[in-house]
């Protein structure tokens, strides 16, 4: 089960089953160039995969300038 928690907000989803960062972004309807996508301290590319067991953290990123 690959746990997945939002920020802002802090709502937590859980995907039975997901492979790359790319499709994690499909089901959640996002972009990756509006997110980061963090796994522990690691920040992931949309090409990377996702273990059975990952907890990940899809934080929101707001440009200002």
């Amino acid at each position: 089960m690959v746990t997945v928690v939002l920020q802002p907000g802090g709502e937590r989803i859980e995907f039975p089953r997901l492979n790359t960062v790319t499709q994690l972004l499909g089901k959640l309807k996002l972009k990756h160039t509006d997110v980061l996508v963090i796994r522990g301290r690691e920040l992931l590319t949309p090409d990377r995969r996702i273990g059975p067991d990952d907890a990940l953290i899809v934080r929101s990123v707001i440009s200002r300038g």
